[in-house]
């Protein structure tokens, strides 16, 4: 008996010395392994990624590429060559008697006149309806006297300016016929971060060109629309697909052949592709499309608030109380805004426009560039820790609900404008003019600008008579001018600054 008792000691005793050599091999082990991933297990940030049906085989783009070539066009323009004046030393300025010398410095010397040789350009176009609608970017044919585009099939038109908004940096244009290819438009909400995409266009001036890449990012600001507009719209999609110059205004598309994006930017030291590009998403693109094809101009609609365009500062942090991703920080909200309105206040932390998350600024102002002055919408938002949610009707930019007409920029100079008559050119030695008969109370009474003051140069562009004018403003709009002229009876030129941004 006793020595059955001492042979289960000794099996005791040997199991638990087996099992705690064991353990603490285990143990040791897992410290020479920190980090080591256990099979078969997976994150809790893989829930549902084997969900569903997979991809089998490598991702094959031949089809979505036949789709899409036919319907991305070349855009040729030409600018024709202008003349160009000089401001030779300032004359006598016949207003400092009334307002001071320092109103002096508006005025420049006499004029000489240089020429600008004819200037071409060119890049890429999307047809998106089978009676040749065509959108593109606003930089691609931004001043151009002459648009001409080819197809994949080398077949060449005379395309017409629909509209432009600079603010997107989208425009339309219209070739005549029918039965065009065209590209079917997606829905840029649903593009995933890492999904395959392919660019199309006309990069280098060379022929119709397809690259692939994946979407590296969404909702990017980068700050370049601001050249040509005060009040840029910017949520791009971006991704590595190579784009290059000519690119621009060419098709972001999927694997399905849709398209989700108009290329626009590049991110680049050089100007060439160096990593990263920007497309405008498609569905931003369809509600600027439809309101030019419908109203000529981008029926554009405002939050009415004001809020920090970057990332916001630890400090910008530590005063809202915001956390990281958590949402839009109301700086100000001014009144009678559609906000105001709504009882949102300076502080708020806007979280969703409509149910749909927004996280930065690109993100809500993507979701509202999408409506239209008049339209109701939800946005919910943080109050001290409390969500919250307001109904609002947003408004336009002069603080109503009207739709914006498509006013002519020679139109909202505003004043009595009449063609200078050959008697008087001839005494002045100018080749023409358009004389101010009364300023008005447009754009022109923003200026310095006294009733009698003859336009003969806009930026350097000889103006001969009121549609050198209209077709001088249309080359700048969106962006600063300065109009040169003179006075009858004075001597010397003079030039007046004007902001063309905006409405």
């Amino acid at each position: 008996m006793m020595k059955l008792r001492n042979v289960f000691l000794v099996i005791l005793i040997s199991a638990v010395t087996s099992f705690a050599s064991v353990w603490g091999y285990n143990k040791w082990q897992e410290k020479q392994t920190v980090g080591i991933q256990e099979p078969g297990k997976l994150p809790i940030n893989y829930a549902g990624f084997f969900d569903g049906a997979k991809a089998t085989g490598a991702v094959d783009f031949t089809a979505a590429s036949t789709s899409a070539t036919p319907a991305v066009v070349h855009i040729k323009t030409r600018t024709k060559a202008r003349q160009a004046t000089n401001n030779l030393p300032r004359g006598r300025n016949p207003f400092s008697d009334l307002f001071g010398d320092d109103f002096g410095d508006l005025f420049g010397g006499p004029q000489s006149s240089r020429t600008i040789p004819e200037q071409r350009a060119s890049g890429s176009g999307v047809l998106i309806s089978n009676d040749g609608f065509i959108v593109t970017n606003n930089h691609v044919i931004d001043g151009a006297d002459d648009i001409n585009i080819t197809l994949n099939n080398k077949r060449s038109y005379k395309a017409t300016l629909i509209g432009a908004d600079p603010s997107s940096d989208i425009a339309v244009l219209k070739v005549e016929g029918k039965n065009f290819p065209y590209l079917v438009y997606g829905n840029s909400d649903e593009v995933k971060l890492g999904q395959w995409v392919l660019a199309v266009g006309y990069p280098l001036t060379l022929d119709v060109t397809v690259t692939a890449g994946i979407i590296s990012a969404k909702s990017r600001s980068i700050g370049i629309n601001r050249r040509q507009s005060e009040s840029p719209i910017e949520s791009f999609l971006q991704t590595d697909a190579a784009v290059n110059p000519g690119n621009s205004g060419g098709a972001l598309i999927n694997t399905d052949g849709q398209l989700i994006g108009i290329n626009s930017a590049i991110a680049s030291p050089t100007g060439s592709y160096a990593g990263y590009s920007y497309a405008v998403p498609v569905n931003i693109v369809k509600k600027v499309v439809n309101d030019l094809m419908k109203f000529g101009t981008v029926q554009r609609a405002y939050l009415g608030i004001q809020y920090s365009i970057g990332d916001p500062t630890d400090d910008e942090k530590k005063e809202y109380g915001l956390r990281d991703g958590e949402g839009v920080v109301v700086t100000d909200v001014p009144a009678g805004g559609a906000a105001s309105v709504a009882g949102i206040k300076k502080g708020d932390i806007v979280t969703k426009i409509n149910d749909v998350k927004v996280a930065t600024g690109p993100e809500m102002v993507e979701q509202v560039t999408r409506y239209k002055p008049g339209d109701k919408i939800t946005v919910t938002y943080l109050r001290e820790g409390k969500e919250n949610t307001a109904s609002l009707i947003l408004k336009n930019r002069s603080g109503n609900t009207n739709v914006v007409k498509n006013v002519t920029l020679l139109e909202k100079l505003g004043g009595t404008l009449e063609n200078l008559d050959k008697k008087t050119a001839d005494t002045y030695d100018v080749p023409g003019g358009v004389i101010v008969k009364k300023i008005g109370s447009g754009a022109l009474s923003k200026t310095k600008m006294q009733d009698g003051f003859v336009i003969t140069s806009v930026n350097g562009i000889v103006i001969k008579n009121t549609e050198d004018l209209r077709a001088a403003l249309d080359k700048f709009k969106g962006s600063s001018v300065k109009l040169e002229g003179m006075y009858p009876g004075y001597e010397g030129s003079y030039g007046y600054p004007l902001n063309l941004a905006g409405d």
